[in-house]
């Protein structure tokens, strides 16, 4: 419950919960602001200003505290102190259960997919302070608009003098090409973002902008659902201004700025997409959620194409117009005929279309050379000369070292400053603090400008302010911390200064703030003393006509991927009840005949379960039993189960903005927890080779037959069962749902066939033992048992497993399910007549049922001999039904996904 402020007893709680946050609360490093307690409390000089500086942050509250905060630990109580522990692992509970992650680069360039850095407690913002900023941001990306404008129209700035053309002209982020060229509705900047942050006593700087594709929106909606959920009353008693308005004023404007490019092409509604550069972005989850959140379509850059002057996406029903997009790719990879040419990620053209007119990009392209730290210097009087006004938020005094006069004056600063490159990727270096280097390290870089003085920029090393952070154990340590505001294009012809924000804080070096270098997240409370904006993203109400036979089109990547979550799921479900029957076997350690333990082999041999060098069961079981267990969690071996796990996740993870996120939690936690399972204590003095396929310290690999290894496969077993149920039964029924069934059925088509080929080449069901293991396998057990009662006959078990239309695991069923789901896969781009498209698909498969009738798989007797299955004629099924369902893949994979042979021509409505 609220604290109320009228009774003494609560008065009294919110005192002694103030008291107590003082006397856990680390104070924050000298010279720097102390966000819990207010201004530095020695003299500390401000940067110099050549305007008047913001009015500084208010003084410390009663009992020392900043009144923000008061009100937050007064709201909080003294018992939400003995809370914090669990509302701590509540919030990293959330983002697991959300699967929110940050892929962080090694050394070796490979992703590490970890998860997203949030700490417990929030940045306060008073209102006070918020409407400086805002003020400041706003003027800020006003200046920056009117730049843009001149550099890419008259360049009048340059011809007087005010911006050097090195830092404009030639700077790599400056795209020649597209002088002379206007956005559509004039706009380049539709999202701004400004890392600000606090001096010492109080003032508010800005340390960078960032004007090509700003990161950070979706992790910015992420941490506000969760900080306000976690501290639901505290956000609710201090007014916490909501975000939702803003959201939906980018969306209204990339519209509206969209519209009349569709409506000139006869096209209808605009159709606007955020681009992703992929999965293998570090930020790819926020690309994901905020493409869901904005309810925009997230394509990467091999679903589009060019056809002459326009942008269309590739999808499983044709070529589908695009009019906007809201893009994450830096300027340079975004075409490569025309910018990187090395680019994967961009389409080529896209500049063609751009100076056409014919599609709005958001931002514009070319923003990039603002980014330069170089710029920085020369806004105040770009300000004075395009706004008529002063800077309201002030920039760090900067010096590019390009100009002579400015690097003699920054030159004896060097101890003070921060060593930026001018240029992205100039020199190949990180910023330097001047303050860590030596005299002789000084010496060296001065040298190094000194060669080439353009490619560096001297910026004043402001101290941030320190913001209290949470820490298990009970205390608040002070962690630097910088502030991304984002301005947002609204539908009025001006930006929304979003009310919050991403607030980095630095966990172990105080310069490293990035997420990439290790820093956290805080979610950014803007406190307000009017009303709060109830607004929803829900939009508008559709009318019936909106609605009425409204088909969203599917990505050809993003049916591919789909495709591809159906076989993978299928194919690692079928390894584990491959590698359950074995180790049931082995387990019950019995006697088996040579022909099952031959058809065991060969299945294991062709499924990847194990080696085709390994000896077989009947001849050396114990090597052939180590080579399987070590095999089961090797994600090397491309047929392991580890293996498919992993190919299960990274698709998974490709289609974030497809799946639920109780479905993608699945997916990550099934490998996780296959290759936890799979490791047992190591005795000492023994090194054998992990499941993931080296050694781990105090973990080896069980035995096949170990209750450890069949812990393992039941528990995978019972997820991939919950996976499938998601699949089956929480997916919309669309274009890419049917693609994904298909193909787990043509992967079930192609296991079958191989499992019953092996069985019936080794001779295997001539004993009891083949036939109840080729049933387990199959999980047609108990379906034979109720029909046939005991009986052992090969006929039998072919009517189960390839006649039975009704049984799922038989070859009839798959058929005719494939067949179902293929008529109802949308006409193939570019067919004259679907049906005969249709029924080139169709092809592939029998026409009814497997082909054969049940008559023709058994052998011809003499009248008083019982019937026998016929052996070959069984094998030659398998091998027909296989082979097809691998065709069927590739057919499937040239039509709705490369869209091979000219059928990607035609265009979707």
């Amino acid at each position: 419950m609220p604290l109320d402020p009228d009774s003494d007893a609560e008065r009294a709680a919110a005192e002694a919960a103030c008291a107590h946050a003082l006397s856990v609360a680390q104070p924050a490093v000298a010279g720097h602001f102390d966000e819990l307690r207010g201004p530095a409390p020695e003299p500390h000089t401000e940067p110099p200003e050549d305007h008047v500086a913001p009015e500084a942050a208010e003084p410390a509250g009663r009992g020392g505290l900043r009144e923000p905060w008061r009100r937050f630990f007064g709201q909080l109580g003294r018992s939400g102190w003995a809370e914090l522990p669990q509302r701590a692992a509540e919030v990293q509970a959330q983002i697991l259960r959300d699967g929110v992650t940050h892929n962080v680069y090694g050394s070796d360039g490979v992703a590490v997919d970890r998860p997203w850095s949030m700490g417990l407690l929030p940045f306060l913002v008073e209102p006070g302070e918020w409407r400086q900023i805002e003020a400041g941001v706003g003027q800020r990306v006003r200046l920056l608009e009117a730049i843009l404008d001149d550099a890419y129209g008259p360049q009048r700035l340059i011809a007087d003098g005010l911006l050097p053309p090195a830092l404009v002209l030639g700077h790599p982020g400056y795209l020649q090409a597209l002088h002379g060229s206007t956005p559509p509705g004039g706009l380049r900047l539709h999202v701004t973002a400004l890392d600000l942050a606090r001096g010492p006593q109080g003032h508010w700087w800005v340390v960078a902008q960032r004007t090509q594709a700003p990161s950070g929106l979706g992790y910015v909606m992420e941490n506000r659902l969760i900080a306000s959920r976690v501290f639901a009353e505290p956000f609710r008693e201090l007014r916490v201004q909501h975000l939702a308005s803003s959201y939906r004023a980018l969306v209204d404007k990339l519209d509206a700025l969209a519209a009349p490019i569709a409506r000139a092409a006869g096209d209808g509604p605009p159709r606007v997409a955020l681009w992703t550069p992929g999965p293998y972005n570090e930020t790819y989850f926020e690309q994901a959620y905020l493409a869901r959140y904005l309810g925009l379509p997230l394509v990467e850059g091999a679903d589009l194409t060019v056809r002459g002057e326009r942008l269309f996406m590739r999808t499983v029903q044709g070529l589908v117009p695009i009019h906007g997009l809201l893009r994450r790719l830096d300027d340079d990879w975004c075409d490569p005929l025309e910018l990187r040419p090395d680019s994967a990620l961009g389409v080529p053209g896209l500049l063609k279309v751009v100076r056409a007119g014919q599609v709005l990009v958001a931002n514009a392209l070319g923003a990039g050379f603002l980014e330069s730290p170089g710029i920085t210097g020369f806004l105040p009087a770009l300000s004075r000369r395009l706004l008529g006004e002063e800077l309201s938020l002030p920039a760090l005094p900067t010096w590019w070292c390009g100009e002579a006069a400015a690097w003699a004056a920054g030159r004896g600063q060097l101890g003070r400053c921060v060593i930026r490159p001018s240029y992205p990727d100039s020199r190949h270096f990180e910023p330097v603090v001047g303050a860590q280097l030596d005299a002789i390290e000084r010496a060296a870089w001065t040298r190094r400008i000194e060669a080439d003085p353009e490619a560096y920029t001297l910026q004043l090393d402001l101290p941030h302010a320190q913001t209290p952070v949470w820490q298990p154990g009970g205390q608040l340590v002070p962690r630097t911390a910088i502030l991304r505001v984002y301005a947002i294009a609204d539908g009025r012809g001006g930006h929304r200064i979003l009310p919050g924000g991403m607030t980095r804080i630095a966990t172990r070096d105080p310069h490293a703030l990035s997420m990439q270098r290790g820093g956290a997240s805080l979610d950014t409370w803007v406190l307000t003393e009017g009303p709060v904006d109830t607004y929803s993203m829900l939009p508008a109400a559709l009318r019936p006509e909106d609605l009425a036979d409204y088909r969203h089109p599917v990505a050809s990547r993003t049916a591919e991927n789909l495709f591809w979550l159906g076989r993978y799921t299928e194919r690692t479900e079928h390894l584990v009840r491959c590698a359950q029957t074995l180790a049931t076997l082995v387990a019950e350690d019995e006697e088996l005949p040579p022909p099952v333990l031959e058809a065991m082999s060969r299945l294991a041999r062709d499924t990847g379960l194990v080696g085709w060098g390994v000896p077989s069961m009947a001849v050396a079981p114990r090597v052939f039993e180590r080579a399987v267990a070590a095999a089961l969690g090797d994600v090397r071996g491309q047929a392991s189960i580890a293996y498919n796990l992993a190919a299960l996740q990274r698709v998974a993870g490709s289609l974030r903005e497809r799946l639920s996120p109780e479905a993608s939690r699945l997916v990550r936690a099934m490998g996780e927890e296959f290759a936890r399972r799979l490791r047992r204590p190591r005795p000492e003095g023994i090194d054998e080779v992990s499941a993931l396929g080296g050694p781990v310290p105090g973990g080896s690999v069980p035995e096949l037959g170990s209750q450890a290894t069949l812990a393992a496969l039941d528990g995978l077993a019972q997820q991939l069962a919950a996976l499938t149920g998601t699949q089956t039964d929480r997916m919309t029924r669309d274009d890419g749902w049917r693609l994904l069934s298909v193909g787990r059925l043509a992967e079930r088509l192609i296991g079958l066939s191989n499992l019953l080929k092996s069985y019936f080449e080794a001779g295997a069901l001539a004993h009891a033992a083949g036939f109840d293991s080729l049933l387990a396998l199959t999980d047609s057990t108990i379906t034979y048992r109720a029909r046939y009662q005991g009986r052992l006959e090969p006929l039998a078990l072919l009517a189960a497993l390839v006649m039975d239309e009704t049984n799922p695991r038989s070859l009839a069923c798959v058929l005719r399910r494939l067949r179902t789901e293929l008529r109802k896969l949308p006409d193939p781009p570019g067919a004259s007549d679907p049906a005969d498209a249709h029924a080139t698909l169709l092809a592939h498969l029998p026409e009814q049922g497997v082909g054969l009738s049940l008559a023709a798989l058994a052998e011809p007797t003499e009248a008083d001999r019982d019937p026998q299955a016929d052996r070959a004629a069984v094998i030659a099924l398998c091998d027909r039904l296989s082979a097809a369902g691998s065709s069927l893949s590739d057919a499937l994979g040239q039509r709705y996904f490369a869209l091979a042979t000219g059928h990607d021509r035609r265009l979707a409505s």
